[in-house]
């Protein structure tokens, strides 16, 4: 975490000496999980399937942070700071005692995510790309109903994403597809059991910025 911390570190300071071309400003928006259908199977003592659990609705998620944009040329760099929430629906199925029971638990997913994006621009339009951290902050979430799950998240993980924006004077509009490297569900454990889907998380990503100062 450290290094990824001086990286950002390192990446804003050289923005911050484009100081003749340095913009500042706020952005927030939404984002939809891109998931596919998928479901994890949970054997019991008895190595007989007891508990499922599977993907089932992605709620939107939401952002809101700030930017520092460097531009040389064509070329910009433009390091963000943004909380990001957002919620996933799972299907718990129960098997237990013959009986077939199905119940939605919700996870929610609080983390301040750094992207820094890399582009270039070509008048109104931004061409950009980059790699995106995920600082963990909390979490609350309906699967501690199941006996015996617990939650154990890594502090850090690292992502990626591109895409495109597009500016209308201080207006800044962005789409954006984000991919992560950790599998969905990697912080699962069930009685002492580490699970995970196959599946890495991935969405996209719409925001609305406004920059500061002059055009």
């Amino acid at each position: 975490m450290k290094k990824s911390i001086i990286l950002f570190a390192a990446l804003l300071f050289v923005s911050m000496e484009m100081n003749a071309q340095l913009k500042a400003g706020i952005r927030a928006g939404i984002s939809t999980d891109q998931l596919e259908q998928e479901q994890l199977l949970i054997n019991n003592f008895d190595d007989l399937e007891d508990l499922g659990i599977a993907i089932g609705d992605a709620r939107y998620g939401i952002h809101a942070g700030f930017f520092l944009q460097g531009k040389i040329g064509r070329f910009i760099i433009q390091p963000e700071v943004l909380f990001n929430s957002n919620s996933i629906d799972y299907v718990v199925t129960d098997f237990a005692d013959g009986n077939i029971v199905e119940s939605i638990k919700t996870e929610s997913y609080q983390n301040v995510d750094i992207p820094i994006m890399l582009g270039l621009k070509f008048g109104p339009l931004r061409l950009q790309g980059g790699p995106v951290g995920h600082f963990f902050l909390n979490s609350s979430s309906e699967l501690f109903d199941i006996s015996g799950y617990d939650q154990k998240f890594d502090e850090f993980t690292w992502g990626y994403q591109g895409g495109v924006g597009l500016d209308i004077w201080k207006l800044m509009f962005d789409v954006k597809y984000e991919g992560n490297f950790n599998n969905l569900g990697s912080h699962f454990s069930i009685r002492d059991q580490d699970f995970q889907f196959s599946q890495t998380p991935a969405r996209i990503v719409f925001s609305l910025g406004y920059k500061f100062g002059s055009k």
